[in-house]
């Protein structure tokens, strides 16, 4: 690939993957308002900034069914448990819905690209 082909490739490339981390939140989002089920969470706007722990005041049991719901949305791929394992409580009161997003986009296989050599 030359130079200015594998630019262009980065640059496709970056812009599939802001594709999939909107359509991601967006799916997060669903899932954290069913889970947290109250009228607040329907109306409160959840960005990639949002925190589970200072703006969603999300509890344990309902961190247990958001991974259950990522599960089912997205498959064993996603391991939000193992996800969350990996972090100690400071970090998982403090995290972000855009760093799940992320974590989400990371874990699902790479989809196979056209005309590709």
């Amino acid at each position: 690939m030359t130079g200015a082909t594998a630019a262009t490739g980065r640059k496709v490339a970056q812009m599939d993957r802001s594709a999939v981390e909107t359509r991601v939140l967006g799916e997060i989002i669903e899932d954290v308002r069913d889970v947290i089920g109250e009228e607040y969470a329907f109306d409160m706007e959840i960005t990639m900034e949002t925190s589970f722990g200072d703006d969603l005041e999300l509890e344990s049991i309902e961190f247990v069914a958001l991974a259950d719901r990522l599960r089912e949305r997205y498959g064993d791929a996603v391991d939000f448990v193992g996800f969350l394992a990996t972090r100690d409580v400071d970090q998982v009161i403090n995290m972000r819905v855009g760093e799940v997003v992320e974590f989400v986009v990371d874990s699902q296989p790479v989809p196979a690209t056209t005309g590709s050599a």
